[in-house]
């Protein structure tokens, strides 16, 4: 665990437990032992509204805004910052090309020859303009071979949790380099505004008038025009993690940047008022739930009152939390179970995406390992079916807890 000698470094921790949280939330809401039987707060909202589900991919979003303030800038920061973002997205890209490779008998063996060759490519460290090539060479061969005509990967899925990420990594990188913070302010405006403005005023083609239904807004029929065949298998005619609904999820991360900012402005030895990151919480949540009311908070869509209501909530969990790093309320190595996740992020992200699907291609009858493994191993235990699939998910959390701990022990943490 990073040695705490300083308030910068206190700082650092608050954010790396912030991360932490959110990959172990991340983690039993994509993995819960049984689908059919989830509790409700660990599934996401059917449309309108949100759960505590729905607060996890902005909560990331945030956290990057944090890190872009806080992280040391460098010489070559330009050229990291587009490396980066590529990196991220390829990840992203990588996952949705895993179900899409088929090698007859030897698809299994393929499929993991790739997504190593993957993990060398973009979380190897070796230098970094070498990186950079490397996943501009990827990327342009992988987004090559979605519209190559070959049909394996006619429907491979463009748009994704990691490559979303990275988009806006991007921008708000670029933005906090380049641009003051009255034109930060007046983006996340423009970008909050502009965006309901378009849902609400503008004709859907072939629909008709402005709507936030399923399928028939405009986001959707963005994604489809664009993007059609390479989009979310569920719906297949538009993505959660779409076009236009970039535009406010940047201002999501530019709410990070605002209190990565504050924090930062903070004198060094003088800790951040935790009162004013909980009031800019609580303000932010009003408005959202208020604006929600015209413009209903929807994590699909990511409408702005969703933007609002998230970074209204992220900001009283940072609040809480610098409180608590800060008072000393609790020690430092009481946070360990949650730092190690918090400090290994994307190996979680990326191989929490992998290792189900790995597992379901090796069968056991007619079952998946891992089902197999819930089915007999797991839910026997429990007489409820909600408490075994909680069960399942929680167990998943502590093997990962058991992985990070040897990475930690050994100070390996893989970054983009």
């Amino acid at each position: 665990m990073r040695a705490i000698t300083n308030m910068e470094n206190k700082r650092l921790l608050s954010i790396d437990i912030f991360r932490g949280l959110t990959v172990i939330l991340m983690t039993i809401v994509n993995n819960p032992g049984d689908w059919g039987h989830i509790y409700a707060p660990l599934e996401h909202a059917e449309w309108h509204g949100y759960t505590l589900t729905d607060l996890v991919f902005p909560s990331f979003l945030f956290i990057v805004g944090i890190s872009t303030v806080l992280s040391k800038p460098s010489e070559d920061q330009l050229l990291k910052t587009f490396k980066r973002a590529l990196r991220i997205f390829l990840l992203g890209l990588s996952l949705s090309f895993f179900s899409k490779i088929k090698a007859g008998d030897y698809t299994l063996v393929l499929r993991l020859l790739a997504m190593a060759l993957a993990t060398v490519a973009f979380l190897g460290d070796y230098p970094l303009r070498r990186q950079f090539w490397v996943a501009v060479g990827a990327f342009v061969l992988l987004i090559g071979l979605c519209f190559s005509g070959i049909e394996d990967f006619e429907h491979v899925r463009i748009p994704g949790v990691l490559q979303r990420i990275a988009v806006v990594y991007l921008l708000v990188s670029l933005l906090h380099a380049y641009t003051s913070l009255r034109v930060q302010i007046g983006v996340f405006i423009a970008s909050l505004a502009g965006y309901w403005a378009l849902m609400h005023f503008v004709e859907v083609p072939g629909i008709g008038a402005a709507n936030l239904e399923v399928n028939k807004n405009l986001a959707a029929w963005l994604d489809n025009y664009l993007l059609e065949g390479h989009l979310w298998a569920t719906s297949k005619t538009w993505d959660p993690e779409g076009i236009l609904s970039t535009l406010p999820a940047v201002a999501t991360g530019l709410a990070g940047l605002f209190a990565g900012r504050y924090l930062q402005g903070s004198p060094e030895g003088v800790s951040p008022k935790a009162s004013i990151l909980f009031a800019a919480g609580a303000i932010a949540l009003v408005a959202g739930t208020v604006w929600g009311w015209y413009f209903p908070i929807n994590k699909a869509l990511w409408t702005s009152s969703y933007v609002l209501v998230a970074a209204g909530w992220d900001l009283l969990l940072l609040a809480v939390l610098q409180a608590t790093v800060h008072s000393g309320m609790m020690a430092d190595r009481y946070w360990k179970p949650v730092l190690i996740f918090g400090m290994n992020p994307m190996l979680v992200f990326f191989f929490s995406g992998i290792i189900p699907r790995v597992l379901g291609m090796i069968k056991i009858g007619d079952e998946g390992l891992t089902s197999w493994i819930y089915s007999q191993g797991i839910e026997p235990l429990f007489a409820d079916k909600m408490n075994a699939s909680l069960a399942g998910a929680l167990i998943y959390v502590l093997i990962w807890a058991v992985i990070l701990y040897f990475f930690d022990a050994r100070k390996r943490y893989y970054k983009v």
